[in-house]
């Protein structure tokens, strides 16, 4: 039984919860605000399934960070929940035209805006890993010492909003219609979910199209240089057009890997965590990196 919910959870997860999100908006004509229960519904199915099937029961546990990653969660998800109230505005002043292909079916339109949404915020994470201050931004999300589904959502919020800038300004000048983009949002947050679960999910060939858990957990690596991989959000081809996919499947990674390694006394709480970006950086050599990780491709 087990092992048939680890080969399943990631596409019911993914293809269930999106679709759930479709049908409410484009087929059922529900308001957006159906959207928030629907999102904390999946948060509780991520950790009923965190608890059922553990990629590392350790991780299961709080780390000091309990309450941290919950002010985060809440500060992040309003800042989306704000930027989709300003839909309207932001779309009168920014769309270039009527460029958006209406015209298609919901699920191809959104698949497309998941693509060019996709395709900035990996770029604004690869840049993230390249300068210096985009860095020190990033960087809170890089301290967690253990990844569950909570805290994909815990990001500087100046990161985030760059993030979000980048994945959804083209899609603004284009015109996408707020439909697709209220659900491609939700779809950002429950992809965020399934990156950081700590389920020990098996991926099988969608190891070679999906972002999941199973590669992303390489990005958190605390050795040096080694985690600038795996920048994609939803799918792995862009890391593989950057050069930076990496994958060691027969390596299990530890809470002993994650983390920042030149700076294993990055503040814990929240305010600091504001504040430590703009403050002067006093780090030490990183870790060496494990011999299993080092032939991974």
């Amino acid at each position: 039984m087990t092992s048939l919910f680890a080969a399943l959870y990631g596409a019911v997860f993914w293809a269930g919860f999106i679709g759930a999100a479709s049908c409410l908006i484009a087929v059922c004509h529900y308001s957006f605000w159906v959207l928030p229960p629907l999102l904390l519904l999946a948060l509780l199915t991520s950790l009923l399934a965190e608890r059922y099937l553990p990629y590392d029961g350790a991780w299961n546990h709080a780390h000091g960070d309990g309450w941290r990653d919950v002010v985060h969660a809440l500060v992040n998800e309003a800042l989306y929940l704000l930027g989709l109230a300003a839909f309207p505005l932001l779309a009168g002043h920014l769309a270039l035209g009527a460029f958006w292909p209406g015209q298609l079916p919901f699920w191809a339109q959104l698949l497309l805006a998941i693509l060019i949404a996709d395709c900035g915020i990996t770029l604004v994470h690869y840049l993230s890993h390249r300068s210096y201050f985009l860095w020190k931004l990033h960087a809170v999300h890089h301290s967690v010492r253990r990844l569950y589904g909570f805290n994909g959502w815990m990001k500087h919020p100046l990161h985030l909003l760059l993030e979000a800038a980048g994945g959804m300004l083209p899609l603004l000048l284009l015109g996408i219609p707020e439909p697709v983009m209220a659900v491609l949002a939700f779809a950002v947050a429950i992809q965020l979910l399934l990156q950081h679960a700590n389920v020990d999910m098996r991926m099988g060939p969608l190891r070679h199209v999906f972002a999941w858990a199973p590669l992303h957990r390489f990005h958190h690596m605390k050795y040096g240089t080694a985690g600038d991989v795996n920048f994609g959000l939803f799918f792995t081809c862009w890391d593989r057009l950057l050069g930076t996919a990496f994958d060691a499947p027969d390596y299990r990674m530890r809470g002993e890997d994650l983390g920042i390694g030149s700076r294993p006394d990055y503040p814990l709480a929240y305010g600091a965590q504001l504040i430590e970006p703009f403050r002067a950086e006093e780090g030490v050599r990183a870790p060496e990196l494990p011999a299993g990780l080092r032939n991974g491709a």
